[in-house]
């Protein structure tokens, strides 16, 4: 059995000046690679810009602001907000992927993100934390990115990938999601659960990964498992400093509940032996 996906990255925090005001509206980020950013507000800290994915302050990516090209506004997408509660490894008895059927993706209203990606992690036995964070750096969420390489939607599907998996509309983010999940859980299958092997794949392919054994030496490769892995380590630790913050609560209540049967002992056995006389 795979031992659970969990890996540190350190980061180097620097302290900047906040220059700019959020931004008013919901807008898109145009990045010089091609890809766009969809954001709530932002704030620009000297050499790098801070886009806030939802309403609040709790999802956010940096990125250097020399790599921004420009904002646009955003008229055809609503808020995204991440909340995911399982664990990152091969649950104990999941099948293998050649077991678990392909869903089909019959035609239907859309429906939030959140649930597109809580579906296929269901399916194929995957964090839905770890999807996100696959998405929120292939795409900023965006289900219409298009890379200058061609690939496209949330996980950014390549089209010959994108056919071999089944999926005929790459920007429909069911169907995208759906796609990129199984390919992701096939990843991990073939490195044997090992996280960075299998993004380092899921970015510059196996081929690539098989002829460097692990990671490729390729500056973008490396910067895009770092980006996903810290991202996902930050949502862990989030989780179990409010797990923890809640067990004392916890064990307090279950102390109040203690007491409270105890002392309803010797009424009941008062109430016992009056009867008995």
């Amino acid at each position: 059995m795979a031992a659970a996906l969990f890996y540190t990255v350190a980061v180097a925090t620097v302290a900047v000046a906040l220059l700019a005001c959020p931004a008013k509206a919901t807008e898109l980020a145009v990045l010089r690679n091609g890809f766009s950013i969809r954001h709530e507000h932002r704030l620009v800290m000297g050499t790098t810009t801070r886009l806030f994915l939802g309403a609040d302050d709790s999802s956010f990516t940096d990125v250097p602001t020399a790599e921004i090209t420009g904002y646009e506004k955003d008229l055809t997408s609503s808020p995204v907000t991440l909340d995911s509660h399982l664990t990152v490894q091969a649950p104990p008895g999941a099948p293998k992927l050649g077991s678990v059927p392909a869903k089909s993706v019959p035609a239907k209203s859309p429906i939030g993100v959140n649930e597109v990606v809580n579906s296929a992690s269901a399916t194929f036995h995957l964090d839905p934390d770890l999807v996100n964070s696959v998405i929120h750096a292939e795409s900023g969420f965006n289900s219409h990115a298009i890379s200058p390489k061609g690939a496209r939607g949330l996980m950014q599907l390549m089209p010959g990938t994108a056919g071999q998996l089944g999926v005929n509309d790459a920007f429909d983010p069911q169907a995208n999601v759906d796609g990129g999940s199984r390919y992701l859980r096939e990843l991990l299958e073939r490195y044997n659960f090992d996280l960075v092997k299998a993004l380092a794949a899921y970015n510059a392919g196996p081929e690539r990964v098989d002829q460097y054994q692990g990671v490729p030496p390729f500056r973008e490769t490396r910067a895009y498992v770092a980006r996903i892995v810290h991202e996902y380590n930050t949502k862990k630790i989030a989780q179990e400093k409010e797990a923890r913050r809640k067990q004392p609560a916890a064990k307090a209540g279950s102390k109040s509940s203690s007491h409270s049967a105890r002392a309803a002992k010797p009424a009941a056995a008062v109430i016992a032996s009056e009867s008995s006389h």
